[in-house]
């Protein structure tokens, strides 16, 4: 009985620390991230992905994928209805443009401004495309959200690019990346695709 009683002991604490284990991720970025994904009132994975996930894929965190852009704004911009995943079309407008170097190689990207999030005015939405999409990354590109400098200098950091929630769950509308903003290069940051189960 003894034995019997010290077995179900070690079977009941084995699944505890399972269900306890610390998040996988190297930064406090990923491990949010991998937090916010196996919260079960916020993820955007379907039920059956929820239940086995245990942490995003990411690329091995690299500053060099840290830019410090100078940001351009573009204040005549016509708002624009931005295609989605789906037959929903909200409104945005370019907000400037962003030139930045990686790797010794200068890039500029539109950066834009969602009309109809109301709750932050100063969020700024950098969607993109590059050489690894359909391979290592997301096939639809990755975004980057950050918000309106105090100056002309945007820190854009691609360790933070993530995939739209449409690359995990097709109920969710995800804007497409316009095709302007691809980049002719493998930008190696970020979350890389995600294998449903």
């Amino acid at each position: 009985m003894k034995k019997l009683i010290y077995l179900l002991l070690i079977v009941f604490i084995s699944s505890c620390t399972q269900e306890k284990r610390p998040l996988k991720g190297e930064t406090e970025y990923q491990r949010s991230l991998n937090a916010f994904f196996k919260d079960a009132t916020k993820s955007p994975l379907k039920e059956k992905d929820r239940r086995k996930f245990d942490g995003l894929d990411f690329f091995k965190f690299d500053s060099s994928y840290v830019a410090y852009a100078k940001l351009t704004v573009t204040p005549n911009e016509t708002p624009f209805k931005m295609k989605t995943s789906t037959g929903r079309l909200p409104m945005f407008k370019k907000y400037g443009e962003v030139n930045f170097l990686l790797f010794g190689e200068a890039f500029r990207l539109n950066i834009y401004q969602n009309l109809e999030n109301v709750e932050d005015e100063n969020y700024l939405f950098l969607p993109f495309l590059d050489d690894t999409n359909g391979e290592t990354s997301y096939g639809g590109g990755r975004y980057i959200e950050t918000t309106i400098p105090n100056d002309s200098i945007l820190k854009i950091d691609f360790n933070e690019a993530f995939n739209p929630y449409c690359a995990y769950n097709d109920k969710y509308s995800c804007p497409i990346v316009p095709r302007a903003n691809y980049l002719p290069m493998s930008v190696k940051a970020g979350v890389k695709a995600f294998k449903k189960h």
